[in-house]
């Protein structure tokens, strides 16, 4: 029998991950489509509401005026609520809290107070409900100057704009992958408490995570380097910044030391060392289809012509790269984005990619999506 899960929210940050994860996963899961215009809309509400076996609620106002965003959060949740009980559907409800419930601020407030609307109705009903208090959330795609300060300096770094620590407080930080893989426990388990405490991948003050985030920029940007990543949260951090890079970006030209003997091209700097190969591919061959969520990956096209083309998953936007090996140069795969490689000449098509990885069969990072 197929799990229903629906999500308030699902075209959001964390939504439109979780989805994702959801269809990697390959599960007996059906993802029940949700808009926002549902909540303004009871009979597409109680429609919504009927077909799911899971609610993973995430829909919320998270910046703006303090009373409306504190009136805006407490009235989707009565909405839900209003909705299950005019249904009288029990499924169970996945609450996204936060951190900040315990803050008084009109976001923590209504954080808390919606958790305790659906703790009640969940308790009358005898249905199953688990609330998640969760950290700061970071990773790609996050929305700048409104989720999170993280995604606000990476968009500033990455655009030439100043960036500011206006209050240089101490926040826990949780990768937005990490996260939704907490999410999907919840949705599988047979049995959930009814409050569950995120731990946190990290703490940082504001001015530190500024500081790591300009090093990413002088290294990665200015001087062409791949920067020591100690820890996997570092590596989080870096593929988060880098998914804000425009991808105008690439292709990165080689600089060519050349002299009468011919040519040398350092092809990679870097400090965390991987794993160097290459190919070999015959004309019209297409190589890749597929994403990775973690490994940084580079393409080095050294001898004839090729196609490189990216799309980020779960968009239908395609960025193509023509280069050729008469024009040194680089491009670098961010993560979330599906991309391959086809050899458009008339001879072989020679590539050489390094990863800072090295390749594990039983943990590839590997996700097979057309482009």
């Amino acid at each position: 029998m197929r799990l229903r899960v629906g999500i308030t929210g699902q075209s959001g940050f964390i939504g439109q991950h979780l989805i994702r994860l959801l269809r990697e996963k390959k599960e007996d899961i059906e993802v029940i489509p949700f808009e926002k215009v549902f909540f303004e809309n009871s009979d597409l509400l109680d429609f919504f509401v009927k077909k799911c076996d899971v609610i993973v609620h995430l829909a919320a106002m998270n910046r703006g005026d303090e009373t409306t965003l504190y009136e805006t959060n407490k009235s989707l949740t009565t909405r839900l609520v209003a909705s299950l009980e005019r249904t009288n559907s029990k499924p169970r409800i996945i609450y996204s809290s936060s951190i900040h419930e315990e803050k008084n601020n009109p976001y923590g407030l209504s954080k808390k107070e919606s958790g305790k609307i659906i703790s009640l109705w969940a308790a009358k009903s005898q249905a199953s409900f688990v609330s998640l208090i969760i950290p700061n959330v970071f990773g790609p795609f996050c929305k700048p100057f409104y989720n999170s300060v993280v995604s606000t300096f990476c968009y500033q770094l990455s655009h030439d704009q100043e960036c500011r620590v206006e209050c240089d407080a101490s926040i826990k930080l949780i990768y937005v992958e990490k996260l939704v893989e907490i999410i999907f426990q919840q949705i599988k388990a047979e049995n959930v408490s009814p409050r569950v405490l995120v731990e946190c991948d990290a703490e940082r003050k504001v001015s530190e995570i500024l500081a790591q985030l300009l090093r990413f920029k002088d290294e990665y940007v200015i001087r062409g380097i791949v920067p020591d990543l100690p820890m996997q949260f570092d590596v989080a951090l870096f593929n988060t910044f880098r998914s804000y890079l425009e991808p105008n970006f690439f292709p990165v030209k080689y600089f060519v030391n050349a002299d009468s003997r011919g040519a040398l091209i350092e092809l990679i700097k870097e400090r965390i060392g991987g794993q160097v190969f290459y190919s070999v591919t015959r004309p019209d061959a297409i190589r890749g289809n597929h994403y990775h969520k973690r490994k940084i990956e580079r393409f080095s096209v050294i001898s004839g012509e090729a196609m490189i083309k990216l799309r980020r998953v779960g968009s239908p936007e395609v960025i193509a790269y023509q280069v050729d090996g008469t024009n040194p140069c680089y491009i670098d795969m961010p993560v979330y984005y599906t991309h391959n490689l086809a050899n458009i000449g008339k001879t072989d098509l020679l590539t050489i990619f390094w990863t800072n990885e090295i390749f594990d069969k039983h943990d590839p990072d590997t996700y097979y999506e057309e482009v």
